[in-house]
């Protein structure tokens, strides 16, 4: 089948290209362990030929990015769009970036704009990458959407099935710190991290967490308290701290009465939001792990980069 489009989810650690079909789909898959912070130099074009040079000769298609690729450090800083923020307003937003491309008519990629928004406290909040799939995952009006991470997002979508307004909570990076730059990772084994997930100590982690998510510098000590006292051990600490940690945002991030959620992710860090949203009594569904790759492809057939 002949090939539409190159699209590229280029990230901080990793860069994933898909030469997509007509409809969307999928006919090859590459990745790169050359994300944005690994580029040499700012030679961003130089790694993507060497990634994708031969589909651009045998096809030249249009090339589209998202993710941080398009941020401060990326190749080209693309603009934040303010929510509200519809994918036909992204769509007249690409930023066009030029380089050397082995044939002619392929050395422009189009980048995806990132969106911001402020807060209650007048406070600035951005994403990029997400964005894109979230259009990627097509939700119904009024979804919510979180997606963990290091950086984890909720993203409450208005009746029209748009950006309203989102949420950052930085609970992977501070699991992160505190497990191996703080006191409290002093009494953890984290060696068997992920290996022996001890669920009941997790979710009595999400509890307090939930419960005292409103003092959480004072409710994270517990993380240490809990071990002096010999109630938990070096390897169920860990689990315990990352309940506390995701406990400590479902509460923060529940301003309204939320029933249900839908969760974009992978792995274990994705099952364990499923299982605290589960012990909270909150519902979830499980959003298509291509939600990126399809978001790329709506964003280009909206800029007219495709025909259908």
């Amino acid at each position: 089948m002949t090939a539409q489009l190159i699209a590229l989810d280029w990230g901080t650690s990793n860069l994933r290209a898909n030469l997509l079909d007509p409809y969307g789909h999928s006919l090859e898959q590459r990745q790169s362990a050359m994300g944005v912070m690994k580029v040499p130099n700012g030679e961003f074009g130089s790694v993507l030929v060497e990634l994708c040079g031969d589909w651009m000769q045998a096809h030249r298609v249009p090339l589209i990015a998202s993710g941080m690729v398009g941020s401060r450090q990326g190749w080209k800083e693309a603009p934040y769009l303010s929510c509200p923020a519809t994918l036909k307003q992204a769509a007249l937003h690409l930023t066009e970036v030029q380089f050397d491309a082995p044939v002619a008519g392929t050395n422009c990629v189009y980048i995806a704009p990132g969106l911001k928004c402020i807060d209650e406290h007048a406070q600035t909040d951005v994403m990029r990458g997400e964005e894109t799939q979230i259009w990627g995952a097509q939700l119904p009006p009024s979804s919510i959407c979180v997606l963990p991470g290091t950086h984890s997002k909720w993203i409450w979508l208005d009746a029209a099935g748009d950006f309203q307004n989102f949420k950052t909570f930085m609970t992977g990076e501070m699991y992160s710190l505190l497990t191996q730059h703080s006191i409290l990772g002093r009494l953890m084994d984290i060696s068997e991290t992920g290996a022996s997930f001890k669920l009941e100590v997790f979710l009595r982690g999400v509890s307090l967490g939930v419960s005292g998510h409103a003092e959480v510098l004072h409710t994270l000590f517990a993380a240490r308290t809990t071990g002096l006292m010999g109630h938990l051990n070096a390897i169920e600490l860990p689990d315990f701290l990352s309940g506390i940690l995701i406990g400590a945002e479902i509460g923060s991030a529940r301003l309204h009465a939320v029933k249900q959620v839908h969760l974009l992710g992978e792995g274990s860090l994705c099952e364990r939001y499923a299982q605290a949203f589960q012990h909270q009594g909150i519902a979830f569904v499980h959003v298509s792990e291509q939600a990126t790759t399809k978001g790329q492809w709506l964003l280009a057939r909206a800029a007219g980069l495709v025909k259908v």
